[in-house]
């Protein structure tokens, strides 16, 4: 049997302060996809459900929004109705735009068409006078809708993934050119806008990947061996970031990249390879990114991962499945204090970078499917959401916190099996390795103990398991239907919300003890309903 979980806090204790990183930003596919309905029904419930504050997207500036047109003779056209619709909605919601400035407008980029489904122009501005000129009338247009009070509460970050090709087909140096001029027009309209960069993906082997003309050296091309956590990983881009904008004078009140622990940068060649790094990848990278800007000329930047995943492919059997969650809530409570934010590609399926995915469970990003069935990830966020802002007490496999304003107490338990030391290993191709890796583990011990209670104190323990709550589970159990009947389907949504609740009271010695097993990748939440 593996070591018990073990935990136990007085209820009054001062403790920590707890900040809920997890659920600031979110992340969803592009900006088009954000006016469909059942995109903005399934925001609106994951923001209420999880507590997400920001969401992030990709294509903001696409010739989908029709933002910016020319004339015949080059004269500019601005439109920026269907990004006050979008704008409107989020807002309406109760979630902020976290703004990506990307990618170029058909008429302004230099090459068009090269990424994804919907035909991303990831390529320098031609112009970039005129793109600066979009940016200022942008944020101008949006500080007289929404007002410079609520539009100081955004964030602007310049372009995304300039590291890949395809995404950014220019150099590191005209990404920094493009930063330069993107900044500076958001600091004209008012200084107190923050902006930041450089967005890139990823954390690699050696800081020499981090250039912008390296190969690969075949060295570094592994596989799933214990050598890959022995290779030094570094963010790409980041330091030398930090340098240009000081040697500039350039602001950068957050610094921003996509800590993916199952994928491997491709350079300007397409060259790498997809692995999976130990299951401690993601609070180290954070760790260190955190040093790094500590140790920076800004040190005082937020610090915002404004992509992350247990995979950086939206064809990843694995993101629908139980591992995926229980990797969720270990890794975030592992890499507490280190970031402002660490933002889960994406809540939803409502995704097209590759088209639509061809079935319901295709291993797409979404914690819910297109449908809006929610998947074990969603479940995670809503337990962390649960959770008060003060932290009592943690160890490997748990915390325990109250809420300030109420009083109220939550704990969190996880048991990711120590049979699986990597980052919930992709499954590409085909369910069986997500199957084989759920299969995993021996049941642990779970012992959590609060006092100082009133007496007869009521508390709901919630339990997330292979049984209870996991949508592809009960998918199965229904016969894996290819394609569900609306009452099937609505009895899917029913079964995957059915996570396991039972009552627990405080006794005559205000104390409430939790004493049960978890079986391998299972979520258990203990809140207080009083």
């Amino acid at each position: 049997m593996p070591e018990s979980i073990s935990l136990r806090a007085v209820a009054d204790h001062l403790g920590s302060p707890l900040d809920h990183y997890w659920s600031r930003v979110v992340g969803a596919g592009r900006a088009n996809e954000g006016l469909r309905a059942d995109w903005q029904r399934q925001l609106a419930e994951a923001h209420t459900a999880c507590g997400f504050e920001y969401v992030r997207f990709h294509g903001l500036l696409h010739d989908d929004m029709f933002v910016y047109t020319e004339r015949p003779d080059g004269t500019p056209v601005y439109n920026f109705q269907y990004v006050d619709a979008l704008f409107d909605a989020l807002l309406d919601i109760g979630v902020r735009p976290f703004v990506e400035f990307g990618f170029s407008p058909g008429a302004l980029a230099r090459e068009t068409n090269t990424v994804f489904w919907w035909g991303a122009n990831g390529a320098p501005p031609t112009d970039l006078d005129r793109w600066t000129e979009l940016i200022d009338r942008l944020v101008r247009h949006w500080v007289g809708r929404y007002g410079l009070a609520e539009v100081r509460r955004w964030y602007f970050e310049v372009w995304n993934e300039a590291n890949l090709w395809g995404f950014w087909h220019g150099t590191r140096g005209e990404y920094f050119e493009l930063y330069r001029a993107t900044a500076r027009a958001v600091k004209a309209v008012d200084g107190q806008l923050r902006v930041g960069g450089p967005a890139t993906s990823n954390f690699v082997p050696d800081a020499r990947f981090a250039g912008e003309t390296e190969d690969i050296d075949s060295r570094f091309i592994v596989g799933d061996g214990d050598d890959i956590d022995a290779l030094s990983w570094q963010p790409v881009w980041v330091a030398e970031f930090l340098d240009f904008c000081h040697r500039e004078g350039l602001p950068v009140d957050f610094v921003s990249t996509h800590p993916y622990p199952t994928d491997w940068a491709l350079d300007e060649h397409g060259q790498g390879q997809k692995l999976t790094r130990g299951v401690d990848a993601t609070p180290t990278d954070l760790a260190l990114l955190r040093q790094i800007v500590t140790g920076s000329r800004y040190p005082d930047a937020e610090i915002h991962l404004t992509e992350w995943s247990s995979s950086s492919s939206p064809r990843d059997h694995a993101h629908d499945t139980l591992p995926a969650a229980t990797y969720v809530v270990r890794s975030v409570l592992h890499a507490l204090g280190t970031a402002d934010s660490l933002s889960y590609w994406t809540f939803t399926d409502v995704f097209e970078e590759g088209g639509a995915g061809e079935e319901l469970f295709h291993g797409g990003f979404g914690m819910v499917t297109l449908p809006g069935v929610p998947k074990p990830t969603f479940h995670a966020y809503r337990m962390l959401h649960a959770l008060g802002d003060r932290l009592l007490a943690r160890t490997d496999g748990a915390v325990l916190t109250r809420e300030s304003g109420t009083g109220r107490i939550a704990a969190l338990a996880y048991h990711y099996p120590e049979e699986e030391p990597r980052s919930v290993p992709a499954s590409f191709d085909s369910r069986d390795p997500a199957r084989a890796t759920q299969a995993k583990g021996a049941p642990r011990r779970l012992e959590l103990t609060v006092t100082g209670l009133a007496p007869g104190t009521r508390f709901a323990v919630e339990v997330l398991d292979a049984e209870h709550g996991d949508a592809i589970g009960a998918w199965r159990a229904l016969g894996e239907p290819a394609d569900p009947t609306r009452e099937l389907l609505a009895t899917l949504d029913r079964l995957a919300r059915a996570t396991a609740v039972e009552p627990v009271v405080a006794g005559p010695d205000g104390a409430v003890r939790l004493d049960r097993q978890l079986s391998p990748w299972s979520l258990c939440l203990l809140r207080q309903l009083d």
